[in-house]
């Protein structure tokens, strides 16, 4: 089997090891966000972090609901890390918008963040924030979803189907996953152009 047909084997299987019950749990739970007044704010590192760049556009054109990422601000990123530390960039971004408990935070990270082995300190930090002001936390990750499985209320994690693929197939799939979100009836608000051109 060449790599191409073993990856998008391994593609398949995840795809069959979805739960959509959970999937449509989290559609829930991010629809009563946006029907409390809350705000989304996505948060992540690395191919995380452009994904959660292009998670906010959609959520805000198809869903019309508020949403942010600290990575879309490279000029005040830098500012706190430089100035604060990469350990807690993400919680004084989130103090700065005035976090509270109506809004969401919403995690894309392969490893989902694990204080013990020092990775993804910043996410861990964050996220034992949002805890403390009560808001909803979501995820998207991969592995066995680290400290975001443990800490959020809906998180849904990317089988891992091959140990030596865990990371392209986790981000990946955070986009298959968001944008079936954002499609869902219960948060698309706005229709697509290409699906509004008959």
């Amino acid at each position: 089997m060449s790599y191409s047909a073993k990856y998008l084997e391994e593609a398949v299987r995840i795809i069959g090891k979805l739960d959509p019950a959970r999937i449509e749990a989290m559609a829930e739970g991010l629809s009563q966000v946006h029907a409390g007044g809350g705000r989304l704010f996505f948060l992540g590192v690395g191919g995380s972090a452009a994904n959660a760049s292009h998670a906010v556009n959609d959520f805000r054109k198809i869903c019309g609901m508020e949403a942010y990422a600290p990575t879309d601000n490279v000029s005040e990123l830098t500012a706190r890390i430089n100035d604060d530390g990469w350990e807690s960039v993400f919680t004084n971004w989130l103090k700065g918008s005035r976090l509270s408990k109506k809004d969401g935070v919403f995690v894309f990270s392969v490893g989902g963040g694990n204080a013990e082995k020092n990775i993804s300190g910043n996410l861990v930090h964050a996220l034992k924030f949002s805890k403390s002001v009560g808001c909803r936390i979501f995820g998207i990750v991969g592995r066995d979803g680290g400290f975001t499985a443990k800490s959020a209320e809906h998180c849904l994690i990317v089988p891992t189907v091959n140990p030596e693929t865990v990371t392209p197939h986790a981000e990946a799939f955070q986009a298959v996953l968001w944008h079936l979100i954002v499609s869902h009836p219960k948060l698309k608000a706005n229709e697509m152009k290409w699906e509004s051109i008959k």
